[in-house]
């Protein structure tokens, strides 16, 4: 009998252990991209407001294609890739079943295999664009080493335009300034297609949340305009001015931060 009652609290104890285990690994950062992955994957709201955005470029583009232009150059349009074009959230979702958040090797991982996936609509207006002979240019902050798996990917799915001379990455910064400026240079960019603001201008570039909702508020009309925003709850910006851009916060830490800056009642 004091044999079966020891085993029974020894079962209990490891019982215990484990799931005090399961909620040390737990975090927000990692829980909640496994919720917002699902929503990415699952959701046919996320694939509506995917479809939404790339109709409304389409009729953006449409428009300015039969308005004359007052300038000289050719028209382009300058588009993002990840979560705007190519879908990565498989690799969000690996990293959060094993509780860690972003990873520049497993990133890295990730896109050598070339498997994203294409966002719904995207293909469609891209392929649009070249019928109208409107070359696009892929600005990523994907770096040098990608180059080969990230056209690659494009290329499987028949992405136009999805050459080097068209694919600009990241090299010395990932404000996308610069490279905007070097197509602008030569080309006239009508359209803006991106999940982040920073795709858009440099005004969102590494700014706190208040002053992106202040830009965004004062700049309200080139949404839709100009620029087309692609949904993205996994990651970008948005999360990264709550850290104040300090990547290096723990779990802990930036679920703290995380709370902090939740509206409750």
């Amino acid at each position: 009998m004091k044999k079966t009652i020891l085993l029974f609290f020894i079962a209990i104890s490891v019982i215990c252990k484990s799931q005090t285990d399961i909620q040390t690994k737990s975090n927000l950062v990692a829980d909640g991209k496994i919720f917002t992955s699902l929503y990415q994957q699952k959701s046919a709201e996320y694939k509506a407001l995917c479809f939404q955005a790339y109709n409304i470029a389409q009729l953006r583009l449409e428009q300015t294609l039969k308005s004359p232009s007052s300038k000289t150059k050719k028209r382009v349009v300058v588009t993002d890739i990840d979560e705007t074009v190519l879908d990565n959230s498989p690799s969000a979702v690996h990293q959060a079943l094993i509780g860690k958040d972003y990873e520049p090797n497993a990133w890295m991982e990730w896109t050598n295999l070339a498997k994203s996936d294409t966002l719904a609509g995207a293909l469609t207006f891209f392929k649009y664009c070249k019928s109208k002979n409107v070359e696009v240019f892929y600005i990523t902050n994907r770096n040098e080493k990608e180059r080969g798996a990230t056209l690659k990917n494009l290329q499987k799915f028949g992405f136009p335009y999805a050459d080097s001379t068209h694919l600009m990455l990241k090299k010395t910064t990932s404000s996308k300034e610069e490279r905007r400026k070097i197509v602008s240079e030569q080309f006239d960019i009508v359209l803006l297609l991106g999940d982040n603001l920073a795709d858009f201008s440099e005004l969102f570039d590494k700014k706190t949340s208040d002053e992106r909702t202040l830009n965004v508020q004062q700049h309200a009309a080139d949404f839709g305009k100009k620029f087309i925003v692609l949904p993205n709850p996994n990651y970008g910006d948005w999360e990264g001015s709550l850290y104040q851009y300090n990547y290096k916060y723990s779990p802990a830490e930036k679920d703290s931060i995380i709370k902090s800056n939740l509206k409750n009642y």
